[in-house]
């Protein structure tokens, strides 16, 4: 072989004119372009501005470093769920020491008491720390999926792909009719990943309940 002479690269095809173009690469059957194998970007969520009418405006969370993070803007519940718990809770309390008070009465102890104080204090407990908690819940509309979060000490995080999405209810008791709120579930195909978020106001739970199905319907995937 002379050091003219050259060796074919497979790699590399000849481009002289005189060899003429080169072939082109046969696809192998079943094979995808790798183009078309990129995900599409989704566009963002465009959320309706009742969703922030009349709710809290910071969502609380923990001071430490080491908290969950998550950039983006966080839609809030209304105050008036704290209103709407706390009257349940003192209905409640009512309720136990009326109980109490008769069956102790009418067994002549006072061991009635122990169990209602028990539940007495948990109650308070439970009021105590409930604006802190109302200021922790929140969500996130996402381009592909919602996320809800609630707690301080301990802080959950739930995200719900749009496309898994296949029920949505609202619900609202006596009560929660009274102060004009509602509550809204998110059912999928695992039951863990369900999400309630309650304390909504009325038209912002037909309107997240609108915007849900309609961008559930458009980024399906999967059922």
């Amino acid at each position: 072989m002379s050091e003219n002479q050259t060796t074919p690269n497979p790699e590399h095809p000849r481009t002289d004119p005189a060899a003429g173009a080169p072939e082109p690469v046969a696809q192998e059957p079943g094979a995808q372009d790798p183009v078309a194998q990129q995900p599409v970007a989704q566009e963002p969520v465009a959320t309706d501005p009742v969703l922030d009418r009349g709710t809290y405006t910071a969502i609380r969370e923990p001071r430490a470093s080491g908290r969950l993070a998550l950039d983006g803007a966080w839609h809030q519940i209304s105050p008036k769920y704290v209103v709407s718990q706390t009257v349940q809770n003192a209905i409640f309390v009512a309720l136990v020491v009326v109980v109490a008070g008769v069956a102790g009465s009418m067994s002549r102890h006072w061991w009635p008491w122990i169990p209602a104080g028990v539940l007495i204090l948990v109650t308070l407990i439970t009021q105590l720390v409930l604006p802190r908690q109302a200021r922790a819940l929140g969500y996130m509309l996402r381009a592909d999926d919602l996320v809800f979060r609630k707690g301080i000490l301990w802080q959950r995080m739930i995200a719900v792909p749009y496309g898994r999405m296949q029920l949505i209810d609202i619900t609202h008791g006596p009560m929660d009719r009274a102060f004009g709120i509602a509550k809204l579930k998110m059912v999928t195909a695992a039951a863990t990943t369900g999400v309630e978020i309650p304390g909504l106001g009325r038209d912002a739970s037909e309107a997240l309940r609108d915007t849900l199905i309609e961008v559930a319907e458009t980024r399906r995937t999967g059922l």
